[in-house]
């Protein structure tokens, strides 16, 4: 065939407008099984829940499960990734309003985070911590991708606290990365047994400490 009769003959027109409606019945599918999922291992470690239960919970056939995933251990790579991004935009929401003080922010997420738990009786945690608990159980590439979230907690942290710093809200020689870090240590265990004793003490009792160490009250 020559270079002229392929350039002259037509290319298939773009398609436009709704998906056809197996895709689109696919893509829900794929946002059942990521919405259900996180919900599922804020409460409960991932090699503890079977596949079948994850596809029962969220209505969805073996067949479009393996459309978008591979394995279980991809899927489960997918639900750390959804809710990273759910809680980035949890934390923007109170570090980057500008109507409160940088540490009256921290605080707000703080309060939210308590009412969160407190809305499923303290039976819902942190996923990454979770996950973080039984890191010796699952697939190698877990470890780095849960690092790099709290990672990038910790930055997102840091920046509030450097923000109070500015303002003279905390000392001005203040390590806010050590301190973002050691934030995220503390609070997870305090998720981790609030959850346990099904009560807020520990994350009350955290958070007291933890303002009270920076704004030099202990």
């Amino acid at each position: 065939m020559s270079i002229r009769t392929v350039a002259s003959e037509p290319t298939a027109p773009r398609r436009r407008g709704r998906p056809p409606r197996g895709e689109a019945r696919l893509d829900e599918a794929r946002r059942r099984l990521l919405r259900e999922g996180v919900a599922m291992l804020t409460e409960r470690g991932f090699s503890a829940v079977g596949l079948e239960e994850f596809l029962g919970t969220a209505g969805v056939p073996k067949g479009s499960f393996y459309h978008y995933f591979g394995s279980k251990a991809e899927f489960g790579l997918a639900l750390v990734d959804a809710y990273a991004a759910y809680f980035a935009n949890k934390l923007d929401r109170w570090f980057l309003d500008e109507s409160l003080s940088p540490l009256a922010r921290l605080r707000a997420f703080v309060d939210d985070a308590r009412a969160g738990m407190a809305r499923f009786d303290y039976r819902r945690g942190c996923l990454v911590g979770n996950l973080g608990q039984e890191i010796s159980a699952l697939p190698d590439p877990f470890r780095d991708r849960l690092a790099s979230v709290f990672a990038d907690w910790e930055a997102r942290t840091a920046r509030c606290l450097e923000a109070a710093r500015s303002a003279g809200e905390i000392d001005p020689h203040a390590d806010c990365a050590s301190l973002a870090t050691f934030f995220w240590i503390g609070w997870e265990g305090a998720v981790l047994r609030a959850k346990l004793e099904r009560n807020p003490e520990p994350l009350e009792q955290f958070a007291k400490g933890f303002f009270a160490l920076i704004e030099h009250r202990l």
